[in-house]
């Protein structure tokens, strides 16, 4: 099956499928800051290698079993990722991960505004009929953009993670198909 490419725009920000021949500027531009607030509520404690993220971003760019979309901002900087992986095709069933990755550019609506696009793609597009995500229990502001895109909670994992010192627990949340139709009206 080819790959559904997509793009959005909205307020100088564009939501777009991966392409080919970005790879280097995806590594510069998301993986050569540090962000210790976002490497914190994503779970992330590496040092991203420039030959394994260009491997990485290559090798998924066109695979058929997840869809990547790249957030841009006005300048032309990826400024973070929506993610749709770990496709089920015969169960019609997937993952969900977003990333935005220098918290300067959170609590601006960027992240709603892809998480609702990707979501909408998730049912529209690749006709899905559930859509999964994990969230920690401290990330309080995803939680809430997720709950308001119609994820609900389903389970939690307790003190499944290190937040520094203290544990803290793994949200599982998910949309079903009928649930996404009723948000949409």
């Amino acid at each position: 099956m080819e790959k559904i490419k997509s793009i959005w725009h909205k307020d100088g920000y564009t939501l777009c499928s991966f392409e080919e021949g970005q790879e280097e500027k995806y590594y510069k531009d998301c993986f050569t800051k540090v962000d210790l607030e976002v490497d914190r509520l994503t779970g992330t404690s590496e040092i991203f290698d420039r030959d394994k993220i260009v491997n990485y971003y290559n090798r998924i760019v066109n695979d058929p079993n997840r869809y990547d979309f790249m957030i841009i901002d006005s300048l032309g900087n990826f400024i973070g990722e929506s993610v749709i992986n770990n496709i089920d095709w015969e169960l019609r069933s997937a993952n969900f991960r977003i990333v935005i990755f220098d918290s300067k550019n959170c609590s601006k609506g960027i992240g709603t505004w892809a998480v609702e696009l990707t979501r909408d793609f998730a049912f529209e597009k690749l006709k899905l009929h559930r859509l999964e995500l994990e969230v920690f229990s401290f990330n309080v502001r995803a939680k809430k953009v997720y709950t308001k895109a119609g994820f609900k909670v389903e389970g939690i994992k307790k003190d499944a993670i290190l937040d520094g010192d203290c544990y803290a627990d793994d949200i599982i949340m998910a949309i079903l198909e009928d649930e996404w139709k009723k948000i949409k009206g």
